[in-house]
């Protein structure tokens, strides 16, 4: 198991690292036991998900202490008054397409749906697809 990093903890809310390769909650079998809230349940008995990123991302993840915070912080990620950010390092130059804005910024706005059988992969799917909204641009070259 690998530590833990916490970046933030007071008696409402934990803000962890969690490395890329590491679940957020258990996944189905046993070698899929290792997460990111079993650790965290090591040190804090009280740690709750409130909301998860992919296995192969890494980045920082609100956690409650708490059923009431747990609740409280599902409801504000429900209703999107969370604002998220993610990087990412990529092969190749991404061009812009006709939505980019004067600062570059361009915009993917797709319905996506768990892949069931390929899991944790996604698809587009315009049936069963929730709305997202992605607004990418290049940082650096």
């Amino acid at each position: 198991m690998t530590d833990v990093i916490c970046h933030y903890e007071d008696e409402y809310l934990l803000v962890l690292e969690k490395p890329s390769g590491l679940l957020c909650v258990p996944g189905r079998g046993p070698d899929k036991q290792d997460c990111l809230s079993a650790h965290a349940l090591q040190r804090w008995s009280d740690a709750l998900i409130v909301h998860r990123l992919d296995q192969p991302t890494s980045g920082l993840v609100l956690m409650a202490r708490g059923l009431p915070m747990q609740r409280a912080l599902s409801r504000i990620f429900a209703e999107r008054r969370v604002h998220k950010r993610y990087q990412a390092v990529v092969a190749g130059l991404p061009q812009p397409d006709d939505t980019a804005d004067d600062e570059g910024w361009s915009a993917i706005a797709l319905p996506i749906a768990a892949d069931w059988e390929r899991r944790p992969l996604r698809v587009v799917d315009a049936q069963r697809g929730q709305p997202s909204l992605t607004r990418w641009r290049v940082l650096d070259v």
